[in-house]
């Protein structure tokens, strides 16, 4: 059956208090979906920053510290002694390989381009909103592949990251330095795994939004 993503769609694990259960959407990510995980370094010991003794940390709270990435595992046993010791640690998803990879841009260009995209009848797999970036799951691909795509484009806007093999990404419902990451795209509860679409088609959409944007965007 094809599977329908919801658009801000509410946590998919939960406590019986109906608050987030990180370990438990860390176990599914892991053991159900077969993504392979780790926790991230989380935030600092006021509440805000990161934990890493790096002052200007780029990524605060959601990166890897210990264990590094080559740690990320799909091991429920792992995965479990992991947040049951770290309960409120960030869930890092190890892109590439056979997990998902990923197209991140600003949070405000990624509303128009998600809008754009829906115009146009392109399929979209899961989005995850942080603060400042979102972030569109897709396939996992090459560097050659990415490399090639983006050779053919005329312009790709600075703004666009890509997270790939080698790459990492915090899943909801991770507290970071930088607040709470949530789906803004859901998969349904209960996805034996979720869809996520070719890079090509996400690619190309993304950057034909944001450069129209760019056009259209009023002079200074």
């Amino acid at each position: 059956m094809r599977e329908i993503l919801g658009r801000r769609r509410g946590h998919l694990f939960k406590h019986d208090d109906g608050q987030p259960e990180v370990i438990g959407a860390a176990l599914t990510f892991a053991t159900r979906w077969r993504w392979p995980v780790l926790p991230g370094a989380g935030v600092g010991p006021r509440g805000a920053g990161c934990s890493c003794p790096e002052p200007e940390c780029a990524a605060p709270g959601a990166h890897p510290l210990d264990p590094g990435l080559l740690a990320a595992t799909t091991d429920g046993r792992m995965v479990r002694w992991w947040w049951t010791n770290r309960p409120a640690a960030p869930v890092l998803l190890a892109t590439g390989g056979g997990a998902p990879c990923a197209v991140s841009l600003p949070a405000a260009a990624a509303a128009r381009a998600l809008s754009a995209l829906d115009r146009t009848g392109i399929r979209l797999g899961p989005v995850i909103a942080s603060p400042d970036r979102w972030a569109l799951l897709v396939a996992p691909y090459s560097l050659e592949r990415l490399g090639e795509l983006l050779y053919a484009k005329d312009h790709v806007p600075g703004s666009l990251r890509f997270h790939g093999e080698g790459g990492y990404l915090a899943l909801p419902p991770s507290g970071t330095g930088t607040g709470q990451v949530r789906w803004e795209r859901a998969p349904l509860p209960g996805s034996a795994r979720p869809w996520v679409p070719d890079v090509e088609a996400v690619v190309d959409g993304v950057v034909d939004a944001l450069v129209r944007a760019e056009v259209n965007a009023p002079e200074a």
